[in-house]
């Protein structure tokens, strides 16, 4: 008969029993960023479908939520490490400004704290300068600030411990680490929303921002877990929510609270179709297992390369679907407006957006450095998360 055992926290490296708790502060981690995530995406939509009538909104309300969560629960490890008499919590901390916890708690809950700061300014920002649905502004940066402090030290605060445990308590604990690396992935997806929409799939500019941080998260994600494919069950995560979400939200009725209503809504407007990013994924996750014995500089120059070429490889003529009638349907969302879309300019979300020779070269370049200097980032951040006991 199988034996239930709980994970000490920090969990050793004997626990092999075939039915594992996972000690409650990293299930209050995986909890907190899947609440902000869902709350951004649900953010965004409010305000191209309704507009944003008040902070107190179920949105904000979920975002706050994954914000207090990570600061209280990772606030109540720091203080129980510092406090208390658990020697191995103890053992498996680290100390700042005189307190002692793992590292991972320390970054988390000055993510969350930082979160919270953001609402006031981003309440006085909207009172002063207006309704905005611009996702990059200088609250929403701080607030994006702190949310990716909270996915990644939800992802640090996982590694200590899947590196020290066996058997079916790190295969669980590995489960987690990878899907708070799809959070993470993500949340960067939806913050480049605004440069990687399909109609400008033509571009070199999507390419470029993408560069900057996804090859980062895949790469680190593959180095730094045990369990095959890391990087490829991340995107493919990213790609399921943004998928059901693009099913589901238009499923609720909602109707425009701001004016001028340019286009009349009567459902939640979702974001638009995922980006394949599991197909560059793929080809970082082979490359990453098969060169993992390689210099660090060569793999990071394969590994961007490879991650570029499929990304466009794959981007380019799925954008020429997109863009297409044929998207133009509740499965592939190319039909949907916000209430401030003027019906007069509907056509630019069905034609390509282009850039001047010069441009699409000088950003192709810029793309060509990026992807190879993040690839390198990934690869020291998941060598160190491997290596992370504390």
């Amino acid at each position: 008969m199988a034996q239930s055992a709980a994970i000490p926290f920090p969990p050793s490296a004997q626990a092999r029993s075939s039915t594992v708790s996972i000690p409650w502060p990293l299930w209050a981690g995986a909890a907190s960023i899947s609440s902000i995530i869902f709350g951004l995406y649900w953010d965004i939509s409010w305000h191209i479908t309704i507009g944003r009538d008040t902070f107190w909104t179920p949105a904000h309300l979920a975002i706050q939520f994954g914000a207090v969560l990570a600061a209280l629960s990772c606030g109540a490890l720091i203080l129980g490490a510092t406090f208390g008499k658990d020697a191995a919590l103890r053992q498996a901390s680290v100390q700042v400004w005189g307190f002692r916890g793992p590292f991972g708690a320390f970054l988390a809950a000055w993510g969350g704290a930082t979160m919270i700061v953001s609402a006031p300014f981003d309440n006085w920002w909207h009172d002063s300068f207006g309704l905005d649905v611009q996702i990059i502004s200088p609250p929403h940066m701080v607030l994006a600030a702190g949310i990716f402090f909270v996915g990644i030290g939800s992802l640090v605060l996982m590694a200590g411990p899947k590196n020290r445990a066996a058997g079916t308590a790190q295969i669980k604990l590995e489960r987690l680490f990878v899907y708070i690396g799809a959070n993470l992935l993500t949340l960067y997806s939806i913050l480049m929303i605004e440069f990687t929409y399909y109609a400008g799939m033509h571009r070199a500019m999507p390419y470029k921002v993408l560069s900057y941080g996804a090859p980062m998260l895949l790469v680190a994600l593959a180095r730094g877990s045990n369990r095959r494919w890391a990087a490829t069950r991340a995107a493919l995560l990213y790609f399921g929510f943004f998928l059901l979400a693009l099913w589901i939200f238009p499923l609720f009725p909602a109707e425009a609270k701001l004016g001028p209503v340019l286009t009349p809504v009567t459902h939640m407007v979702p974001l638009q179709f995922p980006l394949l990013l599991f197909a560059p994924a793929l080809a970082v996750d082979w490359l990453v297992e098969r060169m993992a014995g390689r210099n660090r500089w060569l793999l990071a120059l394969a590994v961007g390369g490879a991650f570029l070429a499929v990304l466009l490889a794959v981007e380019w003529p799925f954008s020429s679907f997109m863009v297409s009638p044929l998207a133009r349907n509740w499965i592939f969302g190319m039909n949907y407006f916000g209430y401030q879309d003027a019906p007069s300019n509907y056509h630019l979300n069905w034609e390509f957006q282009k850039e001047a020779a010069p441009v699409f070269w000088q950003n192709m370049a810029a793309a060509v450095v990026a992807v190879f200097l993040s690839s390198r980032f990934g690869l020291a951040c998941g060598d160190w998360l491997r290596s992370l006991q504390r």
